[in-house]
């Protein structure tokens, strides 16, 4: 699964980069959330099959804590990625005729670049704060990565302050992304209805329906994860929601855009017919 959630997401960049009518916002934002998967995937993956396989299964602080803020971060700038894009296809559908001006390159790149800063820069704080916790008791981690539950669960401190901080920075990522994406869906779907044509609608939806699945997965199990006041209830379940959010997700994202989106069903059936047309043999 780890190599087919890299494949498929380096495929996807490769598409838009090898063509031209994928040089768009969208598509640019898309290969910001691919690029992203495959490191958010590659931070925890690789060390869990390690633990299963009973190859590697200690870790040190200064490791844990280094990808528990890569995790983290990276899981943040997801956030506000896809409420990036659902403000692009709400520019798109709701204001087409300024589309290309309001949502110009330079505008999209300091879009993309907020987003990855914003999303490392939230994190920063509670990785400060868990850096400077004591752990004094046994030093097994219930969970196969370091999620920021387990280990304050670990700790021999009191641990309400970071509680309260992690729950307040998942009030500001989470849920402040979450509300634009719905308020961005909200016009759109206000905007797709008002259309006269039922073609028109099917069209104008078809753009917006594979994020609209991925927003739909991926804040449902951001926010039962983290938006709670307590961090050290149903550590069980959570290891399964994370499982869910670091291997599956990552996986089927390349396979919702490529399924639900014509034009990269377009520039993938060109690309193979490309590859197949080398492997023709000529007749004698």
């Amino acid at each position: 699964m780890y190599f087919l959630t890299i494949i498929g997401n380096m495929s996807i960049i490769v598409l838009v980069r090898t063509h031209p009518c994928l040089h768009t916002p969208m598509y640019f934002f898309l290969c910001n959330l691919s690029f992203l998967e495959i490191w958010y995937t590659t931070a925890c993956v690789p060390k869990a099959i390690g633990i299963m396989l009973g190859t590697s299964q200690t870790i040190s602080f200064t490791v844990c804590l280094l990808q528990l803020f890569f995790l983290l971060s990276m899981g943040s700038t997801e956030c506000f990625l896809l409420a990036v894009m659902a403000y692009d296809r709400y520019l798109a559908i709701c204001h087409p005729l300024h589309y290309n001006s309001l949502m110009n390159r330079t505008f999209s790149v300091h879009l993309a670049l907020l987003s990855w800063l914003c999303g490392f820069l939230a994190i920063s704080v509670l990785a400060t704060l868990i850096s400077r916790l004591s752990f004094c008791g046994p030093k097994i981690i219930n969970h196969f990565l370091c999620d920021i539950d387990a280990l304050i669960a670990l700790s021999c401190t009191d641990t309400r302050f970071v509680e309260l901080a992690t729950f307040i920075v998942s009030i500001i990522v989470v849920v402040i992304s979450c509300v634009i994406t719905l308020v961005s869906y909200i016009h759109i779907i206000s905007t797709i209805l008002r259309i006269p044509s039922s073609q028109g609608r099917q069209k104008a939806f078809s753009t917006c329906s594979a994020h609209l699945t991925v927003v739909t997965i991926w804040y449902g199990s951001t926010i039962f994860l983290y938006v709670k006041p307590s961090a050290q209830n149903s550590l069980d379940l959570n290891k399964t929601i994370n499982i869910f959010n670091t291997v599956v997700t990552p996986l089927l994202n390349p396979f919702i855009y490529t399924l639900r989106n014509k034009e990269v069903k377009e520039a993938m059936g060109k690309t193979l017919r490309r590859m197949l047309s080398g492997f023709e043999i000529p007749w004698i």
